[in-house]
């Protein structure tokens, strides 16, 4: 039966739930607090990560944000504060951050990459997009010895789950990537990984989902959801009521604060990520992880993307110069001869990633609303996951057999 469909957020998550929703036929309708021009979905690494196979909460995190909290510029920094839902947030990370958890979610993180990665490519394929999208895998590239033996156990382990990885010396690594002068020992390489522009990609979806009659309503915060009887009957934005038989909440660092709303228990902290765009020639051609600095470098369409850091503090937008200078700095260092103008770092941009405490997306029906499916917390995963989240969500909401088991994303797995 087809559906009209509301869903709350116009981010990656969202978008591609429309077009998988579409596509089976309902009608949708997307509203979002903002014009759906900024925001993590515009400033990730455009990274299709297989690779990435270790969920945030892993042992040593704790130890890890603890050594790291004293520096504002480290590569993961949580900024401590006596608010109830970050506390609790905090005891789920810790509880959560074990090596059982890390070993039941590894072949969960590796299959829905894997099936996004072939959405994404089915979709480059057909006649309605031509967005970049290329295949070159993945460099995590290593300054120290210490450094390469923790990436290269990671890289073992991601062959037991059938991944193709190799472990490269500086030479090469320089016959695949010839134009730049790296400061590295090695690296650990993954075929499996592609990368993307995101501004690319979203201006396409969003004019290809106009064009097949998906309504859009943005610039409109949801101020209140009516239910009744185990479902939701409409939202109120700042200017409509907008009814619906399904809704679908995918508003990423916010959809906490509407899941209150709804009595729902979803744990979220936002966990901002700042991008610098060189729009110079920097020689630059493969996707490349700096792994001391945990800074992500991409060739993308016009410019190089040097994107980074994991900021724990609350829901604001303000830039800090010291992680944006330690981005731009850890990259001068990776590669010899490399400078940032300062007019591009200048012009960074900073967008806010939705964690859960696990490290693992939520997907799925709620509990308590027959007619409502939830689709966030994607951390940084959120751009490679967007096309198997947003097929999952309509397969769920046409009542049909999902393309993988969801076991791990329920929704209310923290009530």
């Amino acid at each position: 039966m087809k559906k009209e469909v509301v869903i709350i957020g116009g981010g990656i998550i969202g978008l591609c739930c429309a077009y998988y929703l579409q596509q089976d036929g309902h009608q949708v309708t997307i509203v979002d607090k903002s014009d759906i021009s900024s925001g993590a979905s515009f400033v990730n690494a455009g990274y299709i990560t297989p690779s990435h196979i270790i969920p945030l909460a892993a042992p040593g995190m704790i130890t890890k944000g603890l050594k790291w909290m004293l520096n504002s510029s480290s590569p993961f920094y949580v900024k401590p504060r006596l608010e109830a839902d970050f506390l609790k947030w905090s005891w789920l990370f810790k509880k959560s951050a074990t090596a059982k958890h890390v070993e039941r979610s590894i072949p969960i993180i590796k299959d829905i990459n894997l099936l996004s990665r072939e959405l994404y490519i089915e979709m480059r394929n057909s006649d309605d997009f031509d967005f970049h999208l290329e295949r070159k895998g993945l460099l995590m590239c290593y300054q120290t010895d210490k450094e390469g033996e923790a990436e290269w156990e990671m890289g073992k382990r991601a062959i037991k789950e059938g991944l193709n990885v190799q472990n490269l010396t500086k030479d090469e690594v320089k016959k695949i990537e010839p134009n730049v002068d790296f400061n590295i020992k090695g690296a650990v390489y993954f075929d499996s990984d592609a990368h993307m522009t995101p501004t690319n990609f979203m201006s396409q979806m969003i004019a290809f989902l106009k064009e097949k009659g998906v309504q859009f309503y943005t610039n409109e915060a949801i101020t209140d959801l009516h239910f009744c009887d185990g479902k939701i009957i409409s939202v109120e934005t700042s200017k409509r009521t907008l009814k619906a038989d399904e809704f679908v909440l995918s508003a990423g660092s916010w959809s906490a604060i509407l899941g209150k709303k709804l009595a729902i228990n979803i744990p979220l902290q936002a966990g901002k990520g700042y991008r610098i765009d060189v729009e110079q020639d920097t020689g630059i051609t493969m996707p490349a992880i700096l792994a001391e600095a945990k800074v992500a470098v991409t060739p993308m369409q016009g410019f190089t993307r040097f994107a980074g850091t994991m900021e724990i503090g609350g829901i604001n937008h303000t830039i800090n110069p010291k992680r944006v200078n330690a981005i731009a700095k850890a990259a001068e260092t990776f590669y010899n001869g490399l400078e940032i103008p300062k007019k591009f770092i200048d012009n960074a941009a900073c967008g806010l990633r939705p964690c859960s405490p696990d490290g693992l997306p939520y997907i799925g029906k709620a509990n308590n609303y027959k007619n409502l499916t939830v689709a966030t917390g994607h951390a940084m995963m959120g751009w490679s996951l967007g096309p198997a989240t947003g097929k999952l969500v309509s397969e769920l909401i046409g009542e049909k057999t999902t393309s993988m088991k969801l076991e791990g994303f329920e929704v209310e797995r923290f009530s």
